[in-house]
Formats: structure tokens, C-alpha cells, sequence
């Protein structure tokens, strides 16, 4: 008998993977109903008013990170891609031209073990990854992509240098990207250093 999906909880933080997941895999449809771009305009400006804060850099961050998901659904489907999520699409992209154990690519991408073993599992079946067994431990899976998934990275990068197009204009807007990136890079270590030293004081 298959397994019950709460029996998909063990830990894979190990370098393992687990091809029993049966979850069947969404398929790709229309982009779904997320705020109008009026809609987070109006928030924006609201914030700005109010003055920025912390709080409001992440909320930014979530909503960039939804729209972008969106983005990609939709390059997916002009593409004819219908067997990949974007979530799945963003993780050829984690692997790159690496060849990685599972640990490393969760910790690379911050995946959850769970999540990562059924994204994996249906990028092999896709034939997008390659997975291999480690020649010093049986135990231990190693992934890296396929031509195919080489191809797919490929035509996503290509979609994309049209949208960095519409947001580097001018050397100016070049050089904030360039200072956002750097900005976002420092967010991002400064999240992970309060992870894992327990966070920061909080002033009675």
C-alpha cells in the first residue's frame, strides 16, 4: 500500500533522497489571482509616507518573490513547459552547473527536506537532473543537471535578460540594481547570522 502522506515527514536532512512521494504534481495553469499592480503601487506609496522600515523591506521582499513565481509560470506556458512549477524551475537554477548532495543543495537553497525530495523526485522523472549514488557513501544521492535541464536554464535566461532590459535603462538604474543587489546580499546575511545565533535582543 502507498504511503499516507503525514508518513512523508522524516527528516531528509541527511544526503538522501526519498522517490516514494506520492503527491501528484500541480499542473501548470494560468497565472493565479495575486494583487494588481495598482494595488501594490498604492501600498508602496503608503509605505514611503509612513516611512520605510524593516518590517516593510520584507513585505516588499514576499511580494517580489510572489511576482516573480508569476513571471516564471508564465514564461513556462509560453514555452510549452507543463510538467515544471517555477518552484521547480528555481531549483535547476540553485544547482547551476554544480554537482551537489542533497544536503548541500538544501542548505545552498534553504529548502526544507520534505520539499526538496519532491521537487527532486519529479525533476528526475522529468529527466531534468541526474541523480547519482556517491562513490564513498552508498546512502548518499548526488544531483546535477541534464542536458535537458541545461537547455530549460538556458531559454528561462534568455526570457529574462528582456525583463532586466525593462529595469537597466539608463546607467543610473544600472547602478541601483547594482546597489539593491548588494543591499539584499547584506539583508540576507544579517537574517541568516540572527538564525543562527538565536536572533537579536529586544530592548524592554
Amino acid at each position: 500500500m502507498p504511503e499516507s502522506a503525514n508518513s512523508q515527514s522524516r527528516d531528509f536532512t541527511h544526503d538522501e533522497l526519498d522517490f516514494g512521494v506520492t503527491t501528484a504534481l500541480p499542473t501548470v495553469q494560468k497565472v493565479s489571482m495575486r494583487p494588481s499592480h495598482e494595488e501594490d503601487q498604492r501600498q508602496a506609496e503608503q509605505d514611503s509616507k509612513e516611512g520605510v522600515t524593516h518590517l516593510d523591506i520584507v513585505r516588499v521582499i514576499e511580494r517580489l518573490h510572489r511576482r516573480s513565481l508569476d513571471l516564471v509560470r508564465t514564461d513556462l506556458i509560453k514555452a510549452g513547459i507543463t510538467d515544471l512549477s517555477p518552484s521547480q524551475v528555481m531549483m535547476l537554477f540553485t544547482i547551476g552547473t554544480a554537482d551537489l548532495s542533497v544536503r548541500e543543495l538544501i542548505e545552498r537553497g534553504y529548502y526544507l527536506g520534505s520539499n526538496a525530495s519532491y521537487i527532486l523526485k519529479r525533476l528526475v522523472e522529468g529527466e531534468y537532473i541526474v541523480r547519482t549514488t556517491s562513490e564513498r557513501d552508498r546512502r548518499s544521492a548526488r544531483v546535477r543537471l541534464s542536458e535537458k535541464g541545461i537547455a530549460l536554464c538556458e531559454t528561462i535566461r534568455r526570457i529574462d535578460r528582456m525583463y532586466h532590459r525593462l529595469v537597466s535603462r539608463s546607467e543610473d538604474e544600472v547602478r541601483d540594481l547594482e546597489i539593491t543587489y548588494q543591499t539584499l546580499m547584506r539583508l540576507e546575511k544579517a537574517w541568516s547570522n540572527a538564525v543562527r545565533y538565536g536572533g537579536v535582543l529586544i530592548d524592554e
